[in-house]
């Protein structure tokens, strides 16, 4: 058997009329619809006043700690990278300072540098090379090594000038030639002759006692 589901009829005019009716001191009075309705518009004021008072802080809250997490989710891999690349700092650290030791190593001592300049001049003899001027100068400190300056003169022709050059660059002390000069030798020298003003400079390190001691902070000169 089937059963319609009615609505009950509302009637417009006598629900303003009982609205305007309504004794707000005695509320059981009402009739059940307003009695209904209220209750469901009470219970939405407080639902919304529980949303907007306690509810809508946590979700401010939460938002401002998941900025603050992925900011510092940011940081923490940034500082993940750094820290495996300090390894390969490291390793870079030790090899600059290999690097540098063996530098160092080429450098002779103050003891030293007389069997350089000797070396020199033996290489010179060995180019076949006439010497006119072998005139150390005096040295130059630097932050931990000497400038050892060498005022050179020679007369030869120009492959014996490449067989001194090259003859000094391979000695295992490092020696370099800079202001080179060549012209010819003229005079009563061979056609052909060249003759090379040149400043052979080497180096040596300095002794801890030798090294000026860098000035303290906030020192007056």
């Amino acid at each position: 058997m089937n059963r319609s589901l009615k609505l009950p009829k509302v009637n417009l005019r006598q629900a303003l009329a009982e609205l305007q009716s309504l004794d707000a001191q005695n509320p059981g009075s009402w009739p059940t619809w307003i009695r209904v309705a209220a209750s469901l518009l009470l219970g939405l004021a407080i639902i919304g006043s529980i949303l907007w008072f306690f509810v809508k802080p946590l979700s401010e809250e939460l938002e401002y700690k998941q900025a603050d997490e992925v900011n510092l989710r940011a940081e923490f891999e940034r500082k993940q990278r750094k820290v495996a690349a300090l390894d390969a700092y490291k390793d870079q650290l030790k090899e600059m300072e290999r690097d540098f030791g063996a530098m160092l190593r080429q450098l002779p001592s103050k003891t030293e540098v007389a069997n350089l300049l000797a070396d020199i001049s033996q290489t010179r003899v060995a180019s076949s090379l006439e010497e006119e001027l072998f005139q150390p100068q005096p040295e130059t400190p630097k932050d931990f090594y000497a400038e050892i300056p060498n005022r050179i003169v020679v007369v030869g022709n120009y492959h014996e000038m490449g067989g001194f050059v090259s003859g000094v660059a391979a000695l295992p002390r490092i020696v370099t030639i800079d202001e080179v000069e060549l012209k010819p030798a003229g005079g009563t020298a061979p056609k052909g002759e060249l003759r090379m003003t040149a400043l052979a400079k080497t180096y040596r390190y300095l002794e801890d006692s030798e090294m000026t001691p860098a000035p303290a902070a906030g020192a007056k000169p």
